[in-house]
């Protein structure tokens, strides 16, 4: 028998793209699973599985046949994001800034978070915990390939709503005793039922709502490190106060 008779195997490969729906339901399954894991069963390793997740959501995009621009770090993008990131950076810090002066506003920084922490722990998650294990996993994540997987087909709106609002459902689980850890809020809904899911409900509107905000920052100026940089400043600087005047 000639080899031109045998019949072709056809090779494996993880470059053939599959499908944006297909994407799509697999980075969202990654997520929900990651969510239970850094919420639940695995909370010590959060910061190790939020660089593994983050790596895998990387590679679903080039397996579905799409590069760093979707995900808003193309190369020819970069500067104008390192330019916008400082200047949000800036604006969040100035904002704390007035809150922590001002006596009707500083109570809010109040969080049992950072009550127990020392000045080396409270460092580690300002320059390690919030950067690599938070927002560099949601920022790919929702900003980055969600986003950018919707807009191959359908608009702007609408990938921004719908990578919004999966960010709000993404904040049910560690928004759970936010009441308690935040006096200002656990003084106004106290610690029913009731409390807890008013409160939860509010934050994931809330983080909706950021989520529209930071998704606005990556269409405007097309990088991914300009809503890096403002949800690096809200979380790692709000730790920061309430650590300084706890």
């Amino acid at each position: 028998m000639s080899h031109a008779s045998l019949p072709r195997v056809r090779r494996f490969s993880l470059r053939r793209p599959v499908t944006t729906a297909t994407a799509l339901v697999t980075t969202i399954v990654v997520l929900v699973f990651t969510n239970i894991a850094n919420n639940r069963w695995a909370q010590g390793w959060s910061l190790a599985v939020s660089l593994v997740v983050t790596g895998v959501l990387l590679a679903i995009v080039y397996w579905a046949g799409g590069g760093w621009g979707d995900v808003g770090l193309a190369r020819e993008t970069l500067g104008r994001g390192l330019r916008w990131a400082p200047a949000l950076i800036g604006i969040v810090a100035a904002v704390y800034v007035c809150g922590a002066v001002l006596p009707f506003t500083r109570s809010l920084f109040a969080d049992q978070r950072t009550s127990g922490l020392s000045a080396g722990e409270v460092a580690l998650r300002v320059l390690v915990t919030v950067p690599l294990g938070t927002v560099m996993l949601e920022e790919v994540a929702f900003r980055g390939v969600l986003y950018g997987l919707v807009l191959r087909v359908r608009g702007p709106l609408f990938a921004t709503l719908f990578s919004s609002g999966l960010f709000g459902l993404w904040h049910i689980l560690p928004s759970l005793g936010l009441a308690g850890a935040k006096p200002a809020l656990g003084d106004v809904f106290g610690d029913s039922v009731l409390g807890v899911v008013v409160v939860d409900a509010g934050a994931v509107l809330f983080t909706a709502a950021a989520g529209c905000l930071l998704c606005e920052l990556r269409r405007r100026s097309g990088s991914l490190l300009a809503p890096m940089g403002l949800h690096w400043a809200t979380n790692a600087l709000g730790y920061l106060f309430a650590f300084i005047l706890r």
